[in-house]
């Protein structure tokens, strides 16, 4: 049984990606670069802000291009009101219902930290998250394991007493990367392919099944 639930955060807590499209399309509008639709948008995300940008301009990437697109990207994006980025049904009760059962619960994103930090306290405020690790311009970013290291080092668990819950294969190279066991979800932005990987414990339809895992 585990211990320690480490959670993705978009695709996984948070269904964010129309935000993210309003945003990219009119980021790329300005700069007069091609916009994508939400499936082209699907494919893109995973990785940092950098990776997903460089992927969201294709042949156009360059670091300047990147560095540019970026800036106005986030500038775009703080300043919207993001009515549209919201936590998944159940999400909030889920974690309420793990927190109270004893459960160490932590974030583990590619989410700039400001940003991660903004919405779990708007949303997630009664939830006593052990540590929210997002990205940064100094730390390696899923999926390198930094982060969920650093997280299971606080915790003061085994590895196997972990578990990464994510939607993506960026989410389960990470556990793999860091030698935990990993949980796909499949209300976020994955495929078939993340739902069949062998690595996983299972692909999950509700956050209920979360509670299999708990002693």
């Amino acid at each position: 049984m585990k211990k320690l639930f480490i959670f993705d955060f978009d695709g996984t807590l948070f269904d964010s990606v129309a935000d993210v499209v309003i945003c990219f399309n009119e980021t790329l509008e300005i700069h007069n670069f091609p916009t994508l639709t939400r499936e082209e948008y699907l494919e893109c995300l995973g990785g940092n802000i950098d990776g997903i940008v460089s992927l969201v301009l294709g042949e156009n990437s360059t670091d300047e291009n990147v560095k540019t697109v970026k800036n106005t990207y986030l500038n775009i994006h703080d300043s919207c009101k993001k009515e549209n980025t919201v936590p998944f049904p159940k999400a909030s009760q889920t974690l309420k219902k793990l927190q109270d059962r004893g459960i160490l619960l932590a974030i583990n994103s590619n989410r700039l930290n400001y940003s991660l930090n903004e919405f779990v306290e708007k949303f997630f405020s009664d939830i006593d998250f052990l540590e929210i690790e997002g990205h940064d311009e100094i730390n390696p970013s899923k999926p390198n394991p930094y982060g969920v290291e650093k997280i299971i080092r606080k915790a003061g668990v085994d590895k196997s007493e972990a578990v990464y819950i994510g939607d993506s294969k960026t989410d389960i190279q990470t556990a793999k990367n860091a030698g935990i066991d990993c949980i796909v979800v499949k209300w976020g932005y994955g495929n078939q392919n993340d739902y069949e990987d062998d690595y996983i414990l299972k692909a999950i339809d509700s956050y209920e099944e979360l509670f299999d895992y708990v002693s």
